[in-house]
């Protein structure tokens, strides 16, 4: 096995960086500042960054089918288009929870934007409970609710073969699954997969591998961890030099790089000079394995 290297590849210092994505076509990075506002493509043969500002916290990205992007901003569905730096609502989700806002979310093999809702936190981690909800946005632009009593609705992924869906509600420190209906969408017999280490911290964003492994970010724990969803063992850590990683996926040409993001909210002196890197996004390579490229909205 090859010798594990991490380096700094995108110096923003986000407030609260999250929802990293790669874009084949385009040997980009994109990424989002949620309370920064604004949405982030790092270029990987340029090294530049762009990035479009908006009016609301923005919590993910996706691939569009136009070519463009679909985000999340508080509470809606939103279309952005790049060039014109312009966002246009889809649909609103959680119209009685004036205090909600969506974070993690994610495109299914069929087209799908699965994303979940939270409550507004008055520090990291800390917010009104069992707020949330998990929602689908089909092409037609229809929302379906799954469930709800969240706390923070956080990272998903599928399995190789469409029939699991993993997913993570934070505060209840483990990874779930439920059978998937690729068909239909449908998500059913949920159970735990995974129970957090306690120096693992709050799971957060979660990738998964070509082995059928998921990578899981542990906010405020400065770690990926690589888990075996069939055993529930903890198999590999990742370290990193930030504190508050909170997503991660794979990319590059062969997509075998892991992209970490990372925030830097509620830091103070003390804080920022024992981790200078906070916010940043970080390039993980020598891991061995490879993850699979991102699925696109259909709508």
């Amino acid at each position: 096995m090859s010798s594990v290297k991490i380096e700094v590849v995108v110096k923003e210092h986000c407030k609260l960086g999250e929802s990293p994505l790669w874009e084949e076509k385009k040997n980009s990075l994109l990424f989002v500042d949620i309370t920064g506002k604004k949405v982030l493509r790092w270029n990987s043969l340029t090294k530049e960054v762009q990035a479009v500002n908006v009016d609301d916290v923005v919590s993910l990205v996706a691939l569009h089918n136009s070519g463009d992007y679909i985000i999340t901003q508080g509470p809606r569905f939103a279309a952005l288009n790049w060039k014109n730096k312009s966002v246009t609502t889809i649909n609103h989700v959680d119209r009685d929870k004036a205090n909600n806002r969506f974070n993690d979310g994610k495109v299914d093999p069929a087209g799908r934007l699965f994303a979940g809702t939270m409550g507004n936190e008055t520090a990291p981690a800390v917010l009104e409970r069992k707020q949330g909800s998990l929602f689908t946005l089909f092409p037609d632009h229809s929302v379906v609710k799954h469930f709800n009593s969240v706390d923070v609705s956080n990272g998903l992924d599928w399995s190789l073969d469409c029939r699991t869906f993993f997913y993570i509600d934070s505060l209840s420190y483990r990874v779930d699954a439920f059978d998937y209906d690729l068909q239909t969408g449908q998500i059913t017999n949920r159970r735990s997969v995974y129970t957090m280490e306690q120096e693992d911290h709050i799971p957060d964003g979660m990738s998964i591998d070509t082995e059928g492994k998921l990578w899981v970010a542990c906010y405020n724990g400065g770690r990926v961890i690589r888990i075996d969803p069939e055993t529930g063992k903890r198999i590999q850590i990742v370290k990193l030099p930030a504190n508050q990683t909170t997503s991660c996926c794979f990319g590059g040409p062969d997509y075998s790089e892991l992209y970490v993001t990372s925030a830097s909210q509620g830091m103070d002196e003390a804080a920022w000079s024992r981790e200078p890197q906070a916010g940043n996004v970080f390039k993980v390579t020598g891991l061995g394995v490879k993850g699979i490229p991102p699925c696109s909205y259909a709508g």
